[in-house]
């Protein structure tokens, strides 16, 4: 079954497989949880206080135990295999698909960050253009994001691609998607982050891939026709735009 009834439809390659997931878990929980509503409804009637009825002591049944402990083992066996290989697939950077475009995301109150190659499809370079608030992807690649902070905890959440990571200070958390669907969608910061959090929100718009490329050659100078118009971006010095703390400070490779 793909999608969820309280989430947009998933326009990632890994999308279907997580709410797959997700909805094998929904039912295992679901029915546990009419099962022992339905026991604890019978048990209040059963055992409710009667006039001259005496309680008396159980000392217990093996039966019932060694089944209420291996019921739950086997179950939480089960959501273990059969999320194992996913979360392997979407966590360990060792197995990340070859990335086709890297990006850093900086998250400060109340904002984000998102420095792009330029040109030369390197990051940490002379030509690297940041964008604040705003994300320009393409379609149909594979694109890995490395995840910074600089104040606090933060949360990067784009419900359409199923992708929710931690930023955290001091840290480069990497993750990675493929855009199935052109569009626009929300960033979001799921941690609470301050009295401002509510506003931190920033905009994702997916383009096919030939605008995009333009797009990244150009520096982030030209328009798209399918997209809203730029949000507000870091001033240029010495022609190239800089973050507030400069990119050439972090390390090459995503994951560190």
């Amino acid at each position: 079954m793909q999608g969820l009834p309280s989430m947009p439809p998933p326009v990632s390659t890994y999308g279907a497989e997580i709410d797959g997931i997700y909805n094998i878990i929904l039912v295992i929980t679901g029915a546990i949880f009419i099962i022992v509503e339905l026991a604890l409804i019978v048990f209040v009637i059963k055992y409710r206080h009667r006039e001259g009825r005496r309680a008396y002591h159980v000392h217990g049944n093996t039966r019932a135990e060694v089944l209420w402990t291996a019921v739950p083992f086997v179950l939480v066996i089960f959501i273990a295999a059969i999320s194992m290989g996913p979360w392997l697939r979407l966590r360990d950077y060792g197995r990340f698909p070859t990335a086709d475009l890297q990006l850093l995301v900086t998250a400060k109150q109340f904002e984000w960050n998102v420095t792009y190659p330029g040109a030369d499809g390197q990051l940490n370079t002379g030509d690297d253009f940041v964008k604040r608030n705003r994300m320009d992807l393409p379609t149909g690649r594979n694109i890995v994001v490395t995840l910074a902070s600089e104040d606090v905890i933060h949360s990067f959440f784009v419900p359409e691609f199923r992708v929710k990571q931690d930023a955290v200070p001091g840290m480069h958390i990497p993750v990675w998607f493929n855009v199935t669907r052109a569009g626009e969608y929300v960033l979001g910061c799921a941690e609470l982050c301050g009295n401002q959090h509510y506003r931190m929100r920033g905009a994702v718009v997916v383009h096919e891939g030939p605008a995009f490329d333009r797009w990244l050659q150009s520096g982030g100078t030209v328009a798209f026709d399918d997209a809203p118009a730029d949000t507000e971006t870091p001033p240029r010095a010495n022609g190239v735009v800089v973050a507030e703390r400069a990119t050439a400070e972090r390390g090459s490779h995503p994951g560190h």
